[in-house]
């Protein structure tokens, strides 16, 4: 299927869209064909195979016409896909990161686990029959394992958070340092490992062109690669593209460069000039939280970055030209696991699933730490005395943020709350999706039910006397009159949560080995100065207004 026409939520991008709408509704960007494009390597057929670490998919996609087809489905056995690498025999070996395994899919199509012991599994590389890999954590191995059994061979210790790696054409294994900006090298059959260069802007990943040219892509906003002449002088070229969040990159025998990016997903040819060529359109990993300011900007939580619709005229359609290069997607800068995001007095203000709230400056482009330590931080809003209150899902509790700093509990002893909002008269209400049920928090800490029985409600916005909330079981937007409890359906058929016809994912542990797991499920609302609600589409990787 064409990337263009790809909706990972419901097969096509014409084939999805909001029902029932009492609101005229529309997307602001095009859905993403990918679910952030992690891991990449060409298979046996000619196509490019790309591990898409938060869906629990990997995708191949054909260079030439950029059509995709799911080979790793996300109900599968593996959950957490990050690199991958083909063997001799055309087996796909896949580094599941979160559960710390390793596996092998044959060229029939079964899985079997290689290993379950190494922990934070992520670089991966076949020297013919041999496989190698690597752990991106403080004090990482790299180790040999055997697929047809055997103990694992540990080459060296001490990785500084490993990742994408490959055999040089000295016959040596590159791997980056990713805590001290540096590449090393190590003989396959162990030896001493050697410092190759130092001083590299953020390496994810080491790949030799087939001049035998190193490549060291960087994690950062500008898109850097390295380029080093190892067989020469050992002089460097830095080549900025502009591709915020480089993750992975292959070369073809025709020596062309396809990188993938982490951030934005999508997959790009890179020319050696920094001219890029768009085979997978780019797009939202989410997105997740949603605000929109006074002026009308619209920010997302996107889990690595916070991010915005392109701008586009209100009467012009999403189209491939009026969308952008980033599939209608802004990337404003990078910022580690962000989840809920709110905007007040010019400033924006986030949750990270590491437990921390920022405030960013969009202006002065600065971002500070609030608070860290919260145990899963979600939604948030700013109060009437202009505190932060955000909901802490995985604590039960709704806490507030002072402009010291100081955290006040509002109320405790929730089941699972989401998201926080408050009426006109300054009272907080808070969605919990787990005792589905929206409440209202009162000066004394007490609770009150608003409304219950509903299906897993999440994002949460109030205009005037009508709260509305995103029930992401029924996946519908919901009504609710704050002075008569009566409801209605205000839209249908949303493209949150997961696909239809997949089986629901087991939720990935939030912390292993030190790094935060995959994203919690989030569906943001937002209300705008215009009286327009923007909803997170976090199922197909879009933004939605609906005007009155």
């Amino acid at each position: 299927m064409s990337a263009r026409g790809h909706n990972r939520f419901g097969g096509t991008g014409d084939g999805t869209d909001v029902s029932g709408s009492r609101r005229r509704a529309r997307r602001l960007n095009h859905p993403s064909p990918l679910w952030g494009s992690n891991g990449v390597a060409f298979g046996p057929d000619g196509r490019l195979y790309v591990a898409q670490y938060l869906a629990g998919q990997i995708s191949a996609v054909d260079p030439a016409t950029g059509d995709i087809e799911v080979v790793v489905p996300m109900d599968g056995p593996v959950q957490s896909p990050d690199d991958l690498a083909f063997g001799a025999d055309g087996s796909m070996y896949i580094a599941d990161l979160i559960p710390g395994r390793v596996w092998r899919r044959g060229p029939e199509g079964t899985y079997t686990v290689v290993s379950d012991e190494v922990k934070a599994v992520n670089g991966i590389t076949c020297v013919g029959d041999r496989l190698f890999v690597n752990e991106m954590r403080p004090g990482g191995r790299l180790l040999e394992l055997f697929p047809d059994g055997g103990e694992p061979v540990v080459l060296t210790e001490g990785l500084a958070l490993g990742n994408a790696m490959q055999l040089g054409p000295d016959g040596l294994l590159y791997y980056p340092h990713m805590m001290t900006n540096q590449v090393w090298r190590i003989p396959p059959d162990g030896g001493v490992p050697e410092v190759v260069a130092e001083d590299v802007h953020q390496p994810v990943a080491v790949r030799f062109d087939q001049g035998g040219t190193l490549h060291v892509l960087s994690r950062g906003v500008e898109g850097i690669v390295t380029r080093i002449d190892l067989r020469g002088s050992g002089s460097r070229t830095l080549v900025t593209s502009g591709l915020v969040g480089l993750d992975n990159a292959a070369f073809d025998a025709e020596n062309r460069m396809f990188v993938s990016s982490y951030a934005s997903g999508g997959i790009t040819e890179l020319h050696p000039d920094g001219r890029t060529r768009e085979i997978v359109p780019r797009g939202l990993d989410g997105p997740y939280g949603v605000t929109v300011d006074l002026g009308g900007t619209v920010y997302v939580a996107d889990h690595y970055r916070l991010a915005g619709p392109a701008p586009v005229d209100e009467g012009e359609p999403v189209t491939a030209d009026a969308a952008g290069e980033e599939g209608g997607v802004t990337s404003l800068t990078l910022m580690p696991f962000v989840h809920g995001v709110t905007n007040a007095d010019g400033l924006v203000h986030s949750t990270s699933q590491y437990g921390d709230v920022h405030t960013h400056d969009p202006v002065q482009r600065t971002t500070r730490q609030r608070v860290t330590g919260l145990n899963e931080p979600v939604g948030i809003a700013v109060g009437p005395d202009g505190s932060l209150v955000v909901a802490e899902a995985g604590a039960g509790r709704v806490v507030s943020i002072d402009d010291g700093d100081t955290v006040t509990v509002l109320a405790e002893g929730l089941g699972h709350p989401v998201d926080v909002d408050f009426d006109a008269e300054g009272r907080c209400h808070v969605s919990d999706d787990r005792l589905g049920a929206v409440l209202r928090i009162d000066e004394d800490g007490t609770t009150a039910v608003v409304a219950d029985g509903l299906g897993a409600p999440q994002g949460l916005a109030v205009l005037g006397d009508t709260l509305f909330t995103v029930e992401t079981g029924p996946r519908r937007l919901t009504a609710i009159s704050l002075s008569t409890g009566e409801r209605r359906t205000e839209a249908e058929d949303l493209p949150v949560g997961q696909p239809p016809g997949t089986a629901p994912r087991t939720a990935p542990a939030l912390f292993v080995h030190g790094m935060v797991g995959a994203p919690r499920p989030f569906a943001g609302l937002a209300a705008g100065p215009d009286g327009s609600l923007l909803l997170s589409a976090n199922g197909e990787g879009t933004v939605w207004r609906l005007k009155p």
